[in-house]
């Protein structure tokens, strides 16, 4: 068996011609339609040049031209290049400089930023707007330009570069790791086992699509399985149960603060839930007082799971019909190994804390223009994913905290983690997160970071709250209430912003 993305949309057309793949502000569409359309686009790519070795970036927002793009740039050879579309000129120029990405496809709303670029970007050569515009290089133009009825993709190896993803990385620029059609297309096909998706399935698409949660969970693994798909332009958790109700969706996958956004609508009831299966958390660790809220009122299950952009990206999940550990982040899902080592890469015993390190047909092929990196991230064959992690003895594992974010008070280690389920537990805080800050006498101080319902809460009642449940050393010495965290795109807690803020003042 030879892994094809685009071919695995061409297998499922086949096989469920008439069946919808995606909804889209009431719109659907068949698979055989899109599978067209897919075909148009890299015709018109092909047309304008574009063919295997190529790079085509993708800055669009979530909209059904972001999946007919994905595929028609798959299905010519070329490999895609995700951007968020909020980010700033300097970002966009970074990665599509970087990736050398010969053509754009962006949002009308982007064109004055990307002109401003033209001059900059010796490789870019042109850009496809998907509003009509009075340019010839427009989405609509794309697929007119074509001129075949019938493109025929070039022979695709598993190994060819699929998608190049640029991580958020905590220091200087990002980087671009490159996954193949093996590590993309294996991991939808590992994710769909696991979780046993159908044909039946219909399955909400809020995440971004830009982001490889939503690319793999909401779309690739999808379409390989003829289900289909409910794309929402944004997150709005009113909207996102209105979509439940009204399309009787099977799935959901969010990140922890949709989650939390989600538990505090206050008519919501478990009766809007009562079509859904299984909903599934990633992108951050999730609080297991909110998983534990949520269930109760919805009485649908959370299934909490792991994964890195450099690895397709899902290595573990909580299972579905399984044993279901609160906290935990699961086991490993098919054909993908994790486990835990030390610095010296011997695995530690069960229980004990170390790096959790990844193997299997998911993991990336490296980081685009950076050796030393690629270098740096692999040992004998093991991805290392700078988390700490541990496993218990049924194999169940549970990440402690980026190994960066590891504060030391005196000697003693403090995981922010750990401090925020505490924080999370009181009955008024919504969010909350915990850096370590310099301390001339300890090394490094707890201080965390809170947002709350109520406006009366104190500092002196949380502090009193956490005192009661944590180790003297583990207490946060300081603690700010905000009104909102910052977040990236995913929803994502930035602890490295809080750092910043902290380190300005």
């Amino acid at each position: 068996m030879s892994y094809n993305l685009s071919g695995n949309l061409k297998n499922s057309a086949e096989k469920y011609p008439d069946r919808f793949v995606y909804t889209f502000l009431d719109r659907s569409v068949t698979y055989q339609e899109l599978d067209a359309m897919v075909d148009k686009v890299a015709s018109g790519l092909y047309e304008n040049g574009i063919g295997k070795g190529d790079r085509v970036a993708l800055l669009l927002g979530n909209c059904p031209e972001f999946v007919i793009a994905y595929y028609g740039i798959l299905r010519t050879g070329a490999s895609v290049v995700p951007i968020n579309p909020i980010f700033t000129s300097r970002e966009i120029e970074y990665i599509l400089s970087n990736s050398k990405a010969k053509v754009v496809i962006a949002n009308q709303g982007l064109s004055p930023i990307l002109s401003s670029l033209e001059n900059k970007l010796e490789d870019l050569q042109m850009t496809f707007y998907t509003e009509s515009i009075n340019t010839f290089y427009s989405w609509e133009q794309l697929l007119l330009h074509s001129t075949k009825n019938d493109f025929v993709s070039p022979p695709i190896d598993e190994n060819d570069l699929a998608v190049v993803l640029y991580t958020s990385g905590t220091t200087g620029n990002p980087k671009g790791a490159m996954l193949s059609h093996r590590n993309m297309a294996s991991n939808a096909e590992s994710f769909g086992e696991f979780f046993g998706f159908t044909k039946d399935d219909r399955i909400i698409a809020t995440l971004p699509m830009f982001h490889v949660f939503c690319m793999t969970v909401c779309i690739n693994t999808p379409i390989r399985s003829g289900a289909h798909i409910l794309i929402t332009p944004k997150f709005d958790p009113a909207e996102v149960v209105k979509t439940i109700v009204r399309e009787k969706a099977t799935l959901f996958a969010g990140v922890p603060t949709m989650y939390s956004f989600m538990m505090q609508l206050p008519n919501a009831t478990a009766d809007n839930f009562s079509s859904i299966r299984a909903c599934f958390s990633g992108g951050a660790s999730l609080p297991v007082e909110l998983l534990n809220r949520f269930q109760e009122k919805y009485k649908v299950d959370i299934l909490e799971g792991y994964g890195l952009s450099e690895t397709a990206p899902v290595t573990v999940f909580s299972p579905l019909n399984g044993i279901r550990k609160p906290g935990s982040i699961g086991v490993n899902i098919p054909n993908v190994t994790n486990k835990v080592v030390n610095p010296n890469g011997i695995e530690v015993p069960i229980g004990e804390i170390g790096e959790l390190v990844v193997q299997g047909p998911n993991v990336m092929l490296g980081y685009l223009e950076m050796p030393e990196a690629t270098k740096a991230a692999f040992k004998d064959g093991w991805f290392y994913t700078g988390d700490l992690a541990k496993m218990d003895e049924d194999g169940y594992l549970y990440i402690i905290d980026r190994i960066k974010d590891l504060i030391i008070v005196g000697g003693y280690n403090v995981y922010p983690r750990e401090v925020e389920e505490v924080l999370y537990q009181h009955p008024e805080i919504v969010e909350a997160a915990v850096i370590g800050i310099p301390d001339s006498n300890y090394g490094e101080i707890v201080k965390a970071f809170v947002v709350c319902n109520n406006q009366n809460v104190s500092v002196e009642e949380i502090k009193l709250f956490a005192k009661e449940r944590l180790a003297k050393y583990k207490n946060p010495s300081e603690i700010e209430i905000l009104t909102e965290l910052p977040k990236n795109s995913t929803g994502k807690i930035l602890r490295r912003s809080l750092r910043t803020s902290v380190e300005s003042k």
